[in-house]
């Protein structure tokens, strides 16, 4: 049975696809009666969920972000390794580290990063969200400490008050809330905790600029007088490894590694932001 959500989205759709039987589907106050048939409005409902259907990805956004000059696409496969990492000669942690069970996908809003990550990133913890109403339980505000920033369509590259985004402690409580996942977002995490997640297999969505490039960071004051740190082409990757010279993130379903010092630049711009999974 069709939801009722889905038929608004239809009719939406169908208004779009055909505004003269929009406008025929009107009632005025005088008349109670809509000019169009319910067979016709039926059929044209059914004419947009096609459309809807064949619908792809918007073409402008943060899934086309400019290739990073400094970043290395990676041919990722599922991997068997039974040898133990080699430790590090500083500390306890391996060397290098790498999760391969992971996978992601182009993401579907225009500036929506922040749900496409989230629903791999929550994919891969064993559950399963659907990315539209994620973007949706997100919520709204001019202060993305708070929630998202405009509308998930509009043009990437703004900042506050205008189309933006959202960081990391809404998306953390939307997970927590809806889905039950123990998960964190914070400011100031360090490379060293950024390790330690990746070698316990847990990937971290972290809150750079672009496809991992360098960047402004802007001092913002909401509506209500609170103060964050913004930056233009905010942006959301996954870590899922490491090595000694290198960072390996996944970026709209495609991987990636990155000299270490070129992925902390873009990184701490926003502050070094992540969302993370509580250990158990």
């Amino acid at each position: 049975m069709i939801s009722k959500r889905k038929i608004v989205v239809f009719l939406l759709l169908f208004c779009l696809v055909n505004t003269a039987a929009c406008r025929a589907m009107i009632v005025n106050e005088e008349d109670a009666v809509p000019t169009i048939s319910v067979e016709e409005l039926v059929a044209q409902t059914m004419q947009a969920f096609q459309l809807e259907m064949s619908l792809t990805p918007v073409a402008d956004g943060q899934a086309d972000a400019q290739p990073n000059e400094h970043s290395i696409e990676i041919t990722q496969e599922v991997q068997v390794d039974e040898t133990p990492d080699e430790i590090s000669e500083t500390g306890n942690l391996p060397a290098a580290h790498y999760i391969y069970d992971i996978w992601g996908h182009r993401q579907y809003f225009a500036i929506g990063c922040e749900a496409s990550a989230a629903t791999d990133w929550a994919k891969y913890f064993g559950v399963e969200i659907n990315e539209f109403n994620f973007q949706y339980q997100l919520p709204q505000s001019d202060n993305p400490d708070l929630g998202f920033v405009g509308s998930v369509d509009g043009p990437w590259g703004q900042v506050p008050p205008y189309a933006y985004g959202v960081h990391a402690a809404p998306v953390a409580a939307v997970l927590q809330e809806y889905y039950g996942i123990p998960a964190v977002g914070v400011k100031d995490f360090s490379v060293e905790q950024l390790k330690e997640e990746i070698a316990a297999d847990r990937p971290v969505i972290a809150w750079v600029v672009g496809n991992v490039v360098g960047g402004v960071p802007y001092e913002f004051t909401d509506s209500q007088g609170n103060t964050t740190v913004v930056a233009a082409y905010e942006h959301v990757v996954i870590v899922t490894g490491y090595s000694e010279e290198h960072i390996r993130y996944m970026n709209n379903g495609k991987f990636y590694d990155i000299p270490t010092e070129y992925f902390l630049n873009s990184w701490g711009i926003l502050g070094n932001m992540v969302v993370y999974r509580a250990a158990d």
